[in-house]
């Protein structure tokens, strides 16, 4: 087993400038500036609308055009490789338009790529932008990607990109292996504080994949940083449109497993929330009286276009959040299940399955009998910590800022 990290030197650039922005630069444009990893090999690459550098140009155009490699392959995860088919929406295997490539479904009737999809293949390049919740696929994607070319004896090289949340915060459940799933394969709180980098690394190392991994690191990305200002933000799904999105994803991401909209088909996706059984002002009093870190609710009303409750009006509250460090995103996903469970106890259902998924969303199969046991909000947030405590552990080994 290889784990290389390379933080080569690159000059700045980016869309503008910014006080102690003025150097970052993605890991594509780092690679891309000194592609000793590439050279004269043939390149499978692993991306999707958010594969771009500093200029917003496009991974797809930049691989294809250089001569001192060959990109022969394109690998694409939930969302496709343009970024045009809708949440868990099947994805089909096809030729790129614009280049003629192959276009190989990562998303469809294959998670990780096969023997015959890594034929002809010298090195695998993975550069996604996450959005640091560990339900979201394209991590998973990464990890049996790893697992793929480790049987088949192929490095792979990870681009790093920030976290938007930042770096420093984890919040949230640890995965329990009952309820692993293609939105959590591996014991990761919900919101990790990783880099795409860095869960490469844990994923590999830490959880025993073992493929030969080169991550090629940012510069002028610390810790503590957010989504930098002088990065474009590329919406990386279909519901993803702000980085807004991503900071409340973590904790409104949990209404996917409920019969509550999570506001999809709405212009603010996970900002927004209700249902057709809830009172706006009810439920946004009971949560302001929480006095959650960092977040106010106001009530709305609101009617989907597509997804839960198509053409009903809606009603129910959206997040303002007023501090992003202080904001638990997690602790206020789960007060907010809770408050619905206890406002409508009639009306409001976690959505049925084997395990739920609900369960899967969260990591456990002890959070939603709690809620439904009326455990109250302080006991639910104590069971996780003794996990995540150990996690973090685990996590400080494979950090590169």
């Amino acid at each position: 087993m290889l784990c290389a990290v390379l933080s080569l030197p690159g000059r700045a650039a980016g869309l503008g400038s910014a006080a102690g922005e003025a150097d970052f630069r993605l890991g594509v444009d780092v690679l891309l500036d000194d592609p000793a990893l590439l050279r004269g090999k043939r390149v499978g690459l692993v991306t999707n609308a958010t594969g771009v550098d500093g200029q917003l140009r496009s991974d797809i155009d930049r691989f294809a055009a250089r001569t001192d490699f060959k990109l022969v392959a394109l690998f694409g995860p939930e969302h496709g490789v343009r970024g045009d088919a809708q949440a868990g929406e099947h994805v089909d295997s096809r030729r790129d338009a614009a280049t003629g490539l192959p276009v190989y479904s990562l998303y469809g009737d294959h998670r990780e790529p096969s023997p015959q999809m890594l034929s002809g293949i010298d090195v695998l390049v993975y550069d996604i932008q996450d959005v640091g919740t560990r339900w979201y696929t394209y991590p998973w994607t990464l990890a049996h990607l790893l697992i793929a070319a480790r049987r088949a004896g192929i490095p792979v090289v990870v681009t790093d990109r920030p976290n938007p949340l930042g770096g420093e915060a984890v919040e949230g459940p640890v995965l329990m292996p009952q309820v692993a799933s293609f939105v959590g394969m591996y014991a990761v709180p919900v919101r990790h504080g990783m880099t795409i980098g860095e869960l490469a690394r844990l994923f590999n190392e830490g959880f025993g994949i073992g493929a030969d991994l080169h991550v090629v690191k940012m510069r002028g990305w610390q810790r503590g940083d957010g989504f930098p200002a002088t990065l474009a933000w590329v919406p990386p799904s279909p519901n993803m449109p702000t980085v807004a999105t991503a900071r409340v994803y973590p904790g409104t991401g949990l209404l996917e497993g409920t019969n509550v909209s999570e506001g999809r088909g709405t212009t603010l996706p996970f900002e927004m929330l209700g249902a057709p059984f809830v009172d706006a002002p009810t439920l946004a009093r009971a949560l302001e009286a929480l006095q959650l870190p960092g977040v106010r609710f106001r009530p709305v009303w609101f009617t989907p276009t597509f997804s839960k409750f198509q053409g009903q009006a809606c009603a129910g509250v959206q997040l303002h959040v007023t501090d992003a460090q202080a904001f638990r995103p997690v602790l206020t996903g789960v007060a907010v299940i809770k408050a619905l469970h206890d406002l409508y106890p009639a009306q409001f259902q976690f959505l049925p399955g084997t395990p739920p998924f609900f369960d899967k969303l969260i990591g456990n199969d002890w959070l939603r009998p709690a809620i439904a046991e009326g455990e109250d909000l302080q006991a639910l947030q104590d069971r996780w910590q003794p996990d995540l405590a150990r996690f973090k552990a685990l996590r400080a080994r494979y950090l590169l800022y």
